[in-house]
């Protein structure tokens, strides 16, 4: 699905990555772990083309992504990835429902079908009595879930997420970690996840050790 080609980037005098070349298979959950520092988010943002690589390709379906003007890779992150953030992101003054519309109303639905997508979604999440909760009624848990929503509502192909469970108790976080691979089980979802979470690690199709910018494992 995608694959990167001897990535390399840097801030200033910081050489954050250091050659990076990986194949992200369809349908599974991909974790990247390693130490603080080690430019496990920086090859996340690339990965999402939130950020642009120094040097190297990424192929996305065989096609290369950063050849696309910035117009044009804005309106191919809407419709191909979603995103998880460890800080869930919602706008506080708008309700569940309207949190997880707003990526479907940006890519041109109308907002009685985006709202009607948005609870959906937020049934999948078993969150059928929050969808008029705004953030601050919700638990970290409730949080995070209607952050997934909001990711998939589109149909991502492909679902990227920095430490999700990172703000979470033991018990939300398994919750969620279960989730994830409940949605990769059900509409044959990828996930790649940054995360310390060694349970989270274990129990991946796939676990990928990043160590001074380079892939160790």
């Amino acid at each position: 699905m995608i694959i990167l080609k001897n990535i390399e980037k840097s801030y200033g005098n910081l050489k954050v990555l250091k050659g990076i070349d990986l194949e992200i298979p369809e349908g599974k959950v991909i974790t990247i772990c390693g130490a603080s520092g080690a430019g496990k988010s920086t090859l996340l943002h690339i990965m999402g083309t939130l950020d642009k690589p120094d040097k190297g390709e990424v192929l996305f379906e065989g096609a290369s992504i950063f050849t696309l003007k910035d117009e044009e890779l804005s309106l191919f992150r809407n419709q191909n990835i979603g995103f998880v953030f460890q800080f869930h992101h919602l706008l506080p003054e708008f309700t569940a429902v309207e949190n997880v519309a707003l990526p479907a109303m940006i890519a041109g639905e109308s907002k009685k079908n985006a709202l009607k997508k948005a609870q959906e979604m937020l049934q999948i999440m078993h969150l059928s009595e929050r969808f008029l909760h705004k953030p601050a009624q919700l638990s970290g848990g409730e949080q995070q879930r209607v952050a997934v929503a909001r990711a998939l509502i589109n149909n991502p192909k492909i679902v990227l997420a920095d430490e999700p469970s990172g703000n979470l108790d033991t018990e939300h976080a398994q919750n969620l970690h279960q989730l994830f691979f409940d949605l990769r089980d059900q509409f044959k979802k990828t996930f790649v996840i940054v995360t310390h979470n060694e349970e989270l690690a274990k129990l991946s199709d796939r676990k990928i050790i990043i160590r001074d910018g380079k892939i160790q494992a």
